[in-house]
């Protein structure tokens, strides 16, 4: 399983490995644990990209970590 990207935003398109520009979204695709599988294609070079990303982080997998160690203070 991947983990999901918590620094892409809901409005960020990843940059072209090849060319160095911004690639628009061209399909998002809801998987069961709660991300989404967001395909970016270059528009100059055709490069495509594929980014894993928490829709909601509160009902993803990626919320895990609420129930470890973390405390709120006494």
């Amino acid at each position: 399983m991947t983990k999901p990207q918590s620094s892409l935003t809901a409005l960020e398109r990843p940059r072209c490995p090849r060319c160095q520009i911004r690639m628009p979204l061209i399909a998002a695709e809801r998987d069961p644990g709660g991300c989404d599988d967001r395909t970016f294609k270059c528009e100059k070079c055709g490069e495509s990209r594929t980014v894993k990303v928490a829709a909601d982080p509160m009902k993803s997998d990626s919320a895990g970590w609420l129930a470890g160690e973390l405390k709120p203070p006494t």
